[in-house]
């Protein structure tokens, strides 16, 4: 497996919507989250996890567990406050704004693709930049 490093990236969900996204690989980076924001533009991915909660978290939440080829597990929308379930299968977590996840496409079943470098800023349609899938060493299946 590839070495994952803080910073931004791309999301590629379904229908080809590109979506801002947020790596979050350090320990530190993991454990702050969305801790202490009113929001987000686009998604957070948290490598090298299968399970979060929302104590001290200031809005609701999309979490979609993913598996080791990027494959959505399961999506649900957590409020401030609760402790989400552990996913044995689950190796990273996607979160966004509640509500966004359902129109990008995300739900259980679905692979997203995710594309580190810089982003251009806004969500855009069109395909996503790049030909990874998954994350850094990691392959379609």
């Amino acid at each position: 497996m590839g070495k994952w490093k803080d910073g931004t990236g791309t999301l590629a969900a379904p229908g080809d919507l590109a979506v801002p996204l947020e790596v979050a690989a350090s320990y530190r980076a993991r454990r702050r989250g969305l801790l202490g924001r009113d929001g987000i533009a686009g998604a957070l991915l948290i490598v090298r996890t299968n399970s979060v909660h929302t104590f001290g978290m200031r809005f609701a939440i999309d979490v979609a567990y993913l598996d080791r080829s990027f494959r959505v597990l399961s999506v649900v929308t957590m409020r401030p406050g609760r402790l989400g379930m552990l996913r044995p299968r689950g190796r990273h977590v996607l979160e966004a704004e509640a509500g966004a996840m359902a129109g990008w496409g995300v739900r259980r079943g679905v692979r997203v693709r995710v594309e580190t470098g810089p982003v251009e800023g806004a969500l855009r349609g069109g395909p996503g930049e790049g030909p990874g899938w998954g994350g850094p060493g990691e392959g379609p299946g």
